[in-house]
């Protein structure tokens, strides 16, 4: 019956109560109906934010907790300010935010929030696949091995950035790493490779804060059989860009708003170490004032997805404002030239994603 209405209507908004079911019964039938309706696309066709609440009140229902409240509870909390600032054609605009999501286990090592949401594994990311980030948490000094053990990979690669604590990777291909604060592991999985990711042991045995986030970058079809490959970049190899434009680790520090890591991609004459077989842009950007206005010059026709890992921002454009908080995403229009928003509070930092 479920399944039945859904197709008719093709809304998500359908709460039906089987009259000869239990309670448990009519539990298990919704999560059979909306498992099957996730996996034949019976929403394809919704708006974004039907999509995403379609896929809250999914993981609601596998958490027993769906009724006719929790899918409207699930609904994307924007905020939208209109402003009189000029008309600036290079500004960039809000095409969807994405608010942070509920955070689940990858292993027993990574307690990651699913960024991308229900735009995992889209073309209206690309060329990004997933991102997973794990927040700041504690873990007690121990000598069980956390982590994820031997898994395979092919036709895209994976970008693991550690922001505290440390991960211990080793591949099929005999690379054995260990990566520390600031560092960057960049695996090419191409045609095939097994690996395996845990916190190191040295981390294990001392105990500690444990952040770090992993983006999934698509390989262009040209290139899904190279030979696989791994990029081990150190913070010391990281080169810092600073914004406004035209301001340099030799200007005023008081003229200095924000500092940015260029990891791939260049920014203001700054280039990246990554190697990347398409173009991509990876940037992590340090804001330590509040209110401070941000402008981050974008490439014409990329994508851009700002990521917002501490702190919060406003996302300023000619419509008007939108606040995007901890966890939570700005997925921008691929018109425009530039990335404008406002810090809402004091140490933010924003991973800028962009790419074709």
């Amino acid at each position: 019956e479920y399944i039945r209405t859904a197709m008719k209507t093709r809304s998500h908004n359908f709460y039906i109560k089987p009259q000869s079911a239990s309670s448990s019964s009519s539990s298990s039938l919704r999560k059979t109906a909306l498992s099957i309706l996730l996996l034949y696309g019976i929403f394809s066709n919704s708006t974004s934010q039907s999509k995403h609440s379609v896929r809250a009140f999914a993981t609601s229902s596998v958490n027993d907790s769906c009724d006719a409240s929790s899918s409207s509870s699930t609904s994307i909390p924007t905020t939208t300010t209109t402003t009189n600032n000029k008309m600036d054609a290079s500004l960039k605009a809000v095409r969807r935010i994405l608010p942070a999501q509920r955070p689940h286990w990858v292993g027993n090592a990574f307690n990651v929030y699913p960024v991308f949401a229900d735009l995992a594994f889209q073309n209206e990311l690309s060329p990004f696949l997933m991102f997973d980030y794990a927040a700041p948490k504690q873990f007690p000094p121990n000598e069980v091995k956390r982590g994820v053990g031997q898994h395979p990979h092919r036709g895209f690669e994976t970008v693991t950035l550690a922001f505290q604590g440390e991960v211990e990777h080793r591949d099929s291909t005999g690379n054995h790493d260990v990566i520390g604060p600031g560092d960057i592991q960049w695996m090419t999985a191409g045609r095939g490779i097994i690996h395996e990711e845990y916190h190191s042991t040295a981390f294990a045995k001392s105990g500690g804060t444990f952040e770090m986030c992993q983006l999934w970058v698509n390989l262009p079809a040209k290139h899904k059989m190279t030979k696989p490959s791994y990029q081990p970049i150190l913070a010391s190899h990281v080169p810092t860009a600073f914004l406004p434009l035209g301001t340099t680790k030799d200007s005023d520090e008081s003229s200095i708003i924000a500092k940015v890591r260029v990891i791939a991609g260049e920014l203001n004459g700054v280039k990246g170490p990554a190697n990347t077989f398409s173009p991509v842009e990876l940037w992590d950007i340090q804001v330590p004032k509040k209110d401070s206005v941000v402008e981050v010059p974008v490439k014409e026709g990329h994508n851009c997805i700002a990521f917002v890992r501490r702190g919060g921002m406003e996302v300023l454009t000619n419509e008007g404002s939108q606040k995007v908080g901890p966890q939570a995403v700005a997925l921008m229009e691929r018109s425009g030239t530039h990335l404008k928003f406002r810090t809402t509070s004091a140490d933010t930092s924003i991973l800028i994603m962009g790419g074709e």
